[in-house]
């Protein structure tokens, strides 16, 4: 048997690699494998141009038939800025608040390449950790080719909604 050649991937493949990989999570459009009900806690996904990628919290107000619902979001305003904003939306945009992930927080903080959102513009963007520079995380964004430094406390470890879990 002929031995194994491994090859190491550089940085700039592991780059586009992640970078396809996320974009292809991101314009996704996920399976229905839950009912809500009102007064649910629920991340919505943005399907406007410019916001792909990003994930705004809010609560169920009402079913609206099968695969749509009347949300209200807890970040998101009104034009005139005078309450929260409420819309219909697919119920393929919606899922559940992902778990609170402290208990499973490394002490040495995130790694390089790590999937992570960031909560930032009042919602969770979705990138991963391409450096770190004394305290702060710099996140690389494949839907808009931001790269941006955050504190720790702004990122979490990217989660999808997939079968049920």
């Amino acid at each position: 048997m002929a031995p194994i050649k491994v090859t190491e991937i550089n940085s700039e493949e592991r780059h586009a690699m992640l970078s396809e990989f996320i974009k292809s999570i991101t314009f996704k459009r996920q399976q229905i494998t839950k009912v809500f009900q009102k007064g649910d806690e629920v991340e919505v996904a943005s399907q406007v141009y410019g916001f792909i990628g990003s994930y705004y919290d809010a609560t169920i107000v009402y079913p609206i038939g099968a695969y749509h619902y009347k949300i209200k979001y807890k970040t998101l305003l009104t034009d005139d800025e005078s309450g929260p904003l409420e819309e219909m939306v697919s119920a393929a945009v919606i899922r559940p608040v992902p778990p609170h992930q402290d208990k499973t927080m490394s002490e040495n903080g995130f790694r390089l390449y790590d999937m992570v959102d960031v909560f930032a513009n009042d919602g969770w963007w979705f990138g991963f950790i391409s450096g770190k520079i004394g305290e702060e995380y710099y996140v690389y964004f494949p839907t808009t080719a931001d790269n941006i430094a955050y504190p720790r406390h702004l990122l979490r470890y990217h989660q999808e909604w997939a079968n049920g879990k």
